[in-house]
Protein backbone atom coordinates (compact mmCIF):
# COMPACT_ATOMS: atom_id res chain seq x y z
CA UNK A 1 0.00 0.00 0.00
CA UNK A 2 1.23 3.50 -0.84
CA UNK A 3 2.19 6.05 1.49
CA UNK A 4 -0.61 8.23 0.31
CA UNK A 5 -3.24 5.65 0.61
CA UNK A 6 -2.23 5.00 4.42
CA UNK A 7 -2.71 8.61 4.78
CA UNK A 8 -6.29 8.22 3.31
CA UNK A 9 -7.24 5.67 5.24
CA UNK A 10 -6.00 7.45 8.19
CA UNK A 11 -7.81 10.39 7.37
CA UNK A 12 -10.93 8.49 6.37
CA UNK A 13 -11.00 6.63 9.80
CA UNK A 14 -10.68 9.67 11.62
CA UNK A 15 -13.57 11.47 9.70
CA UNK A 16 -15.99 8.41 10.39
CA UNK A 17 -14.95 8.51 14.00
CA UNK A 18 -16.09 12.81 14.12
CA UNK A 19 -18.87 12.00 12.07
CA UNK A 20 -20.46 9.13 14.13
CA UNK A 21 -19.52 11.83 17.33
CA UNK A 22 -21.34 14.19 15.80
CA UNK A 23 -24.27 12.16 14.64
CA UNK A 24 -24.31 10.95 18.49
CA UNK A 25 -23.98 14.33 19.49
CA UNK A 26 -27.31 15.54 17.18
CA UNK A 27 -29.50 12.79 19.11
CA UNK A 28 -29.00 13.40 22.29
CA UNK A 29 -29.84 17.46 21.16
CA UNK A 30 -32.64 16.15 19.89
CA UNK A 31 -33.17 14.28 22.91
CA UNK A 32 -32.94 16.47 25.13
CA UNK A 33 -34.92 19.67 22.96
CA UNK A 34 -37.74 16.85 22.85
CA UNK A 35 -37.73 15.89 26.77
CA UNK A 36 -38.30 20.32 27.16
CA UNK A 37 -40.77 19.98 24.85
CA UNK A 38 -42.48 17.20 27.17
CA UNK A 39 -41.92 19.00 30.26
CA UNK A 40 -45.15 18.54 32.68
CA UNK A 41 -44.89 20.69 35.43
CA UNK A 42 -47.16 21.36 38.21
CA UNK A 43 -48.14 24.78 37.03
CA UNK A 44 -48.98 23.39 33.67
CA UNK A 45 -51.06 20.34 34.93
CA UNK A 46 -54.68 20.36 33.43
CA UNK A 47 -57.02 22.84 35.71
CA UNK A 48 -60.42 24.27 35.54
CA UNK A 49 -60.61 28.05 35.49
CA UNK A 50 -62.57 29.70 38.38
CA UNK A 51 -66.48 30.13 37.48
CA UNK A 52 -66.15 28.30 34.32
CA UNK A 53 -68.57 25.39 33.20
CA UNK A 54 -67.95 21.52 33.87
CA UNK A 55 -69.00 18.35 32.41
CA UNK A 56 -67.34 16.02 34.83
CA UNK A 57 -69.79 17.13 38.02
CA UNK A 58 -73.49 16.80 38.12
CA UNK A 59 -74.46 20.55 38.34
CA UNK A 60 -71.94 21.64 35.85
CA UNK A 61 -69.91 23.80 37.61
CA UNK A 62 -65.82 23.70 37.94
CA UNK A 63 -65.67 25.32 41.06
CA UNK A 64 -66.61 23.12 44.29
CA UNK A 65 -68.41 23.89 47.50
CA UNK A 66 -66.48 22.83 50.79
CA UNK A 67 -67.00 19.03 51.90
CA UNK A 68 -69.39 18.78 54.67
CA UNK A 69 -68.80 19.91 58.03
CA UNK A 70 -65.39 21.23 57.73
CA UNK A 71 -64.15 24.77 58.35
CA UNK A 72 -61.12 26.77 57.73
CA UNK A 73 -58.67 27.31 60.10
CA UNK A 74 -59.65 30.22 61.62
CA UNK A 75 -63.12 30.31 60.16
CA UNK A 76 -65.41 28.65 62.79
CA UNK A 77 -67.17 32.01 64.06
CA UNK A 78 -68.51 30.43 67.00
CA UNK A 79 -69.22 33.45 68.44
CA UNK A 80 -72.53 34.28 67.21
CA UNK A 81 -73.29 38.01 68.41
CA UNK A 82 -69.79 38.77 67.41
CA UNK A 83 -70.23 37.67 63.92
CA UNK A 84 -73.90 37.83 63.11
CA UNK A 85 -74.77 40.42 65.48
CA UNK A 86 -77.74 38.37 66.62
CA UNK A 87 -78.64 36.30 69.68
CA UNK A 88 -77.74 32.93 70.21
CA UNK A 89 -81.27 31.35 69.36
CA UNK A 90 -82.98 33.54 66.96
CA UNK A 91 -86.67 33.40 65.86
CA UNK A 92 -86.15 32.11 62.23
CA UNK A 93 -90.00 32.98 61.72
CA UNK A 94 -89.56 36.24 63.15
CA UNK A 95 -89.43 39.26 60.79
CA UNK A 96 -88.87 42.73 60.86
CA UNK A 97 -91.69 45.11 60.33
CA UNK A 98 -91.00 47.95 57.75
CA UNK A 99 -92.56 51.36 56.81
CA UNK A 100 -91.63 53.60 54.01
CA UNK A 101 -90.22 57.35 54.39
CA UNK A 102 -91.47 60.51 52.95
CA UNK A 103 -88.38 59.84 50.57
CA UNK A 104 -89.67 56.38 49.68
CA UNK A 105 -87.08 54.45 51.76
CA UNK A 106 -88.28 51.03 53.04
CA UNK A 107 -87.16 51.33 56.93
CA UNK A 108 -86.97 48.87 59.41
CA UNK A 109 -89.57 49.61 61.98
CA UNK A 110 -89.11 46.40 64.53
CA UNK A 111 -85.58 44.54 65.12
CA UNK A 112 -86.22 40.98 65.75
CA UNK A 113 -83.63 39.34 67.24
CA UNK A 114 -80.73 42.04 66.96
CA UNK A 115 -78.37 42.13 69.97
CA UNK A 116 -78.68 45.14 72.44
CA UNK A 117 -75.00 45.26 73.49
CA UNK A 118 -71.75 45.87 72.09
CA UNK A 119 -70.09 41.63 72.00
CA UNK A 120 -66.57 44.39 72.45
CA UNK A 121 -65.47 46.38 74.90
CA UNK A 122 -65.77 50.24 73.97
CA UNK A 123 -62.62 51.82 74.40
CA UNK A 124 -61.53 54.98 72.97
CA UNK A 125 -59.25 53.02 70.22
CA UNK A 126 -62.47 51.19 69.10
CA UNK A 127 -63.90 54.78 68.71
CA UNK A 128 -61.47 56.02 66.92
CA UNK A 129 -60.92 52.78 64.44
CA UNK A 130 -64.85 53.29 63.80
CA UNK A 131 -64.42 57.01 62.38
CA UNK A 132 -61.64 55.92 60.31
CA UNK A 133 -63.31 53.27 58.60
CA UNK A 134 -66.87 55.57 58.68
CA UNK A 135 -65.01 58.24 57.16
CA UNK A 136 -64.02 55.42 54.43
CA UNK A 137 -66.84 53.30 54.16
CA UNK A 138 -69.88 55.56 54.94
CA UNK A 139 -69.80 59.18 54.96
CA UNK A 140 -70.18 59.79 51.33
CA UNK A 141 -73.87 58.60 51.86
CA UNK A 142 -74.39 59.19 55.21
CA UNK A 143 -72.51 62.32 55.80
CA UNK A 144 -69.92 63.59 58.87
CA UNK A 145 -72.20 63.36 61.52
CA UNK A 146 -75.04 60.46 60.02
CA UNK A 147 -77.71 63.00 58.82
CA UNK A 148 -77.60 61.82 55.41
CA UNK A 149 -76.15 64.82 53.43
CA UNK A 150 -73.15 62.49 52.17
CA UNK A 151 -71.57 63.95 48.89
CA UNK A 152 -73.10 61.59 46.63
CA UNK A 153 -76.75 62.43 47.93
CA UNK A 154 -75.97 66.20 47.30
CA UNK A 155 -75.60 65.22 43.98
CA UNK A 156 -78.43 63.01 43.66
CA UNK A 157 -78.02 59.42 45.13
CA UNK A 158 -81.00 58.15 46.97
CA UNK A 159 -81.21 59.95 50.36
CA UNK A 160 -80.37 57.33 53.41
CA UNK A 161 -82.44 57.62 56.40
CA UNK A 162 -80.72 59.77 58.98
CA UNK A 163 -79.21 58.29 62.10
CA UNK A 164 -81.06 60.87 64.43
CA UNK A 165 -84.60 60.13 64.20
CA UNK A 166 -85.99 57.88 67.17
CA UNK A 167 -86.18 55.03 65.24
CA UNK A 168 -82.95 54.79 65.09
CA UNK A 169 -81.71 56.44 68.24
CA UNK A 170 -83.86 53.21 69.91
CA UNK A 171 -82.70 50.11 67.51
CA UNK A 172 -80.30 47.50 69.13
CA UNK A 173 -76.63 48.16 68.32
CA UNK A 174 -76.88 44.64 66.47
CA UNK A 175 -79.28 46.00 64.01
CA UNK A 176 -76.43 48.05 62.26
CA UNK A 177 -73.97 45.64 62.49
CA UNK A 178 -76.60 43.31 60.74
CA UNK A 179 -76.83 46.29 58.15
CA UNK A 180 -73.49 46.50 56.98
CA UNK A 181 -72.93 42.63 56.87
CA UNK A 182 -75.94 42.17 54.81
CA UNK A 183 -77.25 45.06 53.24
CA UNK A 184 -80.71 46.56 53.02
CA UNK A 185 -82.55 48.76 50.74
CA UNK A 186 -79.78 50.61 48.06
CA UNK A 187 -76.76 49.73 50.18
CA UNK A 188 -75.16 46.85 49.60
CA UNK A 189 -73.41 44.58 52.02
CA UNK A 190 -69.98 45.29 53.11
CA UNK A 191 -69.07 42.45 54.82
CA UNK A 192 -66.65 41.63 51.73
CA UNK A 193 -65.12 45.09 52.54
CA UNK A 194 -65.06 45.54 56.38
CA UNK A 195 -64.08 42.82 59.25
CA UNK A 196 -66.71 42.19 61.71
CA UNK A 197 -64.30 43.90 64.50
CA UNK A 198 -64.41 46.49 61.99
CA UNK A 199 -68.02 46.90 61.70
CA UNK A 200 -68.53 46.88 65.51
CA UNK A 201 -66.13 49.95 65.16
CA UNK A 202 -68.20 51.80 63.13
CA UNK A 203 -71.43 50.83 65.13
CA UNK A 204 -69.87 52.22 68.07
CA UNK A 205 -69.03 55.36 66.41
CA UNK A 206 -72.65 56.22 65.18
CA UNK A 207 -73.54 55.87 68.86
CA UNK A 208 -71.47 58.44 69.23
CA UNK A 209 -72.59 60.52 66.49
CA UNK A 210 -75.76 59.78 68.06
CA UNK A 211 -75.02 60.66 71.88
CA UNK A 212 -73.15 64.03 69.91
CA UNK A 213 -76.80 65.26 68.90
CA UNK A 214 -79.15 64.50 71.31
CA UNK A 215 -76.58 63.52 74.97
CA UNK A 216 -79.39 62.04 76.88
CA UNK A 217 -78.98 58.82 74.68
CA UNK A 218 -75.24 58.88 76.87
CA UNK A 219 -77.23 56.38 79.58
CA UNK A 220 -78.26 54.19 76.55
CA UNK A 221 -74.53 53.66 75.36
CA UNK A 222 -73.21 52.96 78.76
CA UNK A 223 -75.68 50.14 79.05
CA UNK A 224 -74.94 48.74 75.35
CA UNK A 225 -71.43 48.92 76.36
CA UNK A 226 -71.55 46.83 79.84
CA UNK A 227 -70.41 43.44 78.97
CA UNK A 228 -70.15 42.13 82.47
CA UNK A 229 -73.18 39.96 82.31
CA UNK A 230 -72.67 39.21 78.80
CA UNK A 231 -70.90 36.47 76.80
CA UNK A 232 -67.58 36.77 76.78
CA UNK A 233 -65.62 39.45 74.20
CA UNK A 234 -65.02 37.79 71.07
CA UNK A 235 -61.70 36.71 69.62
CA UNK A 236 -59.00 39.47 68.17
CA UNK A 237 -60.05 39.70 64.73
CA UNK A 238 -58.45 41.27 61.18
CA UNK A 239 -59.14 44.95 60.72
CA UNK A 240 -59.18 45.11 57.23
CA UNK A 241 -69.83 48.44 56.66
CA UNK A 242 -75.62 52.81 55.71
CA UNK A 243 -78.13 52.08 57.64
CA UNK A 244 -82.08 50.88 57.05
Amino acid sequence: MSRNSEQCSVVGGQWARVGRRGFFCLLLTAYCFLSFGCRYDMQDQPRYKYYKESDFFADKRASRDLPPNTVPRGWLHDNKAFYTGKIDNPNLNAQPQTVTDASGNTLVASFPNDIDYFPVPITKELIDRGQNRFNIYCIVCHGPTGNADGMVVRRGFPKPPTYHDDRLRNAPIGHFFDVMTNGWGKMNSYAAQVSPADRWAIAAYIRTLQIAQDPDLNLKMANESNTASRPSASPRANTNGGVR
